[in-house]
């Protein structure tokens, strides 16, 4: 929209550089370019201003394919006016001169003429494809027949429009159909998701029966070392029972005869031993025999009252100690009387 400011009865008018604005005054042409900025009256001013920057139209319609399926388009058109002062001539782009706002809607007609045109185009092929062709090839043939029937529809260039560039969004069934469309592709998803499943369960099962496998050679391994370790062992303890038996013999028969030397020892020593014994007592003996005979001798010659007084002084010596004692005069007389006669007490 042109920037429009008030000075004392005259207007200014300034436009943008994609605006291109057309001054007539008194039925004469006075300006006419885009971007323009001049002074004017408003009582004999007739201006207007015609876009000249590349426009989106976005669109949407429905179509029916050949087997009687519903659809949805979803397109975007993009144009330009290249001739300002022949869309001028045909669609009403005046602005009032005190505000510079459109009197008219133009670019709503050039909308409704752009949609109406690729709609038409855009039913003509999905009437003849089928819904499974046209979710599949659809949006290319869409657009290729949009754009060549766009560019050759007489009433653009006769409007001063040029389409740029056609783009087709997507083609769309009924919910209804769109979900009866993926089922089997989600049944068949689902069938290699299951089947996938399947697959890495086998994986698993054959993995987990090789580990098992792997386990059971293991314990067959470590079983049959086992075996010959106890083998082993008993071969060990065996060959260790014998070295030992071996040495208990040895040492038996050394002890057997450290005995036997020491038994002869023993028996040589005893001999000796009961040889001098006797040798001794033997020579004890004769000694013995030979002081009683001396003693003997000495007492045969020796009188009787000799004898009475060694065998009171043997007695008095042999006695326990006597501190005191009481002799009465009967006693005592008896006893010298004994001792007298020479008989014993």
């Amino acid at each position: 929209m042109a920037d429009i400011t008030r000075r004392l009865g005259w207007r200014h008018l300034r436009g943008a550089p994609t605006a291109h604005v057309r001054h007539h005054r008194s039925g004469r042409l006075a300006h006419d370019g885009p971007g323009l900025s001049f002074w004017y009256r408003s009582l004999t001013a007739a201006l207007s201003e015609v876009p000249v920057d590349d426009r989106e139209l976005a669109m949407t319609f429905h179509a029916r394919t050949a087997d009687f399926q519903d659809v949805a388009v979803q397109a975007t058109v993009t144009y330009r006016i290249s001739d300002p002062a022949v869309a001028a001539a045909r669609l009403d782009f005046s602005i009032d001169p005190d505000t510079g706002v459109w009197r008219g809607a133009p670019l709503e007609q050039l909308g409704t003429l752009l949609t109406e045109t690729a709609q038409q185009h855009a039913l003509d092929v999905l009437a003849r494809t089928p819904l499974a062709a046209a979710l599949v090839d659809g949006v290319t043939a869409v657009r290729e027949r949009i754009a060549a029937g766009l560019g050759a529809e007489p009433r653009l260039p006769a409007t001063g429009i040029e389409v740029v560039a056609v783009r087709v969004m997507a083609l769309r069934p009924e919910p209804e159909v769109e979900r009866a469309l993926r089922t089997p592709a989600r049944e068949q998803i689902q069938q290699e998701a299951d089947r996938a499943t399947y697959e890495r369960r086998a994986v698993a099962v054959e993995r987990e029966r090789a580990i098992a496998e792997n386990e059971l050679a293991s314990q067959i391994e470590l079983a049959r070392r086992e075996e010959q370790l106890v083998e082993q062992r008993g071969t060990n303890t065996r060959r260790e029972a014998e070295e030992h038996a071996a040495a208990d013999a040895v040492r038996a028969q050394a002890e057997a005869a450290r005995t036997v030397k020491l038994a002869e020892a023993e028996a040589a020593r005893s001999v000796r031993l009961a040889r001098a014994e006797a040798e001794g007592a033997r020579e004890v003996g004769a000694a013995r025999a030979e002081a009683q005979a001396a003693w003997l001798r000495v007492h045969a010659e020796v009188d009787t009252r000799t004898l009475h007084a060694l065998t009171g002084t043997r007695l008095a010596e042999n006695l326990p100690r006597i501190d005191s004692l009481t002799v009465s005069p009967d006693v005592l007389t008896g006893l010298l009387a004994k001792l007298g006669t020479g008989r014993p007490a």
